[in-house]
C-alpha cells in the first residue's frame, strides 16, 4: 500500500518517519520531494577501466565537488548527488526514489538505478543523476530533484547492509 499525503503526515507527526530537514510543503499527494545537496561526486575524466566485483567502491572512481554555484551536467554524463534530507523509516515502511516528472521531461534522470529505500534505514540518499537530454543542464543545490514514495511492508525488516551509515 502506497501512503498518501494524509498518511505520510500522520507518520511524521507520530515520529515513525523522520525527515531532517523537513518542510510540509515538500509532501505531495503521495510522495515527498527531496532536495539536492551542494556536494556531488564526479567521475574521473580519464578513461580508466575497472571490474564489476564485490570490492568495487564508487568513492575510488569519483571526486567530491562543491556545486554551491551550480554544476553544468553534460549530455550523457552521470554524477552522484546526495539529498539534503536524512530519511529515517520504521521497520514496516520502505520507500522508492523517483525522478520528478518536470525534470524527466527535459531529460534529467535524477535517480536512474537502485531506487529501493529499505525499511529501518536512517541516512541521506545517494542519487545517480544522469543527463539523457541533448543539452547541458545546470544542477543547482537546494532544488527538489526527486521524490520519495513510501510503501507499507508486510512484516518487518531492518537494513543492515554496506550503506547503513551512508558515507558520501
Amino acid at each position: 500500500m502506497i501512503l498518501t499525503r494524509s498518511e505520510i503526515l500522520a507518520e511524521i507527526r507520530a515520529k515513525r518517519v523522520r525527515i531532517q530537514p523537513f518542510s510540509p510543503s515538500a509532501v505531495g499527494p503521495a510522495s515527498i520531494d527531496l532536495t539536492l545537496d551542494r556536494k556531488i561526486r564526479v567521475f574521473a575524466p580519464d578513461n580508466i577501466s575497472f571490474s564489476i566485483d564485490k570490492d568495487i567502491d564508487y568513492r575510488r572512481l569519483t571526486s567530491v565537488v562543491d556545486i554551491a554555484k551550480g554544476y553544468l551536467l553534460k549530455p550523457g554524463e552521470l554524477v552522484l548527488g546526495i539529498t539534503q534530507e536524512k530519511i529515517t523509516l520504521p521497520d514496516d515502511l520502505c520507500g522508492w526514489l523517483n525522478s520528478r516528472s518536470r525534470f524527466a521531461r527535459i531529460g534529467l534522470m535524477s535517480h536512474v538505478a537502485a531506487p529501493f529505500v529499505c525499511p529501518g534505514v536512517s541516512n541521506r540518499q545517494v542519487l545517480e543523476i544522469f543527463n539523457a537530454g541533448p543539452e547541458k543542464m545546470r544542477l543547482v543545490p537546494g532544488v527538489r530533484v526527486c521524490q520519495l514514495i513510501l510503501q507499507q511492508c508486510r512484516g518487518k525488516a531492518k537494513y543492515k547492509g554496506a550503506f547503513k551509515s551512508q558515507r558520501f
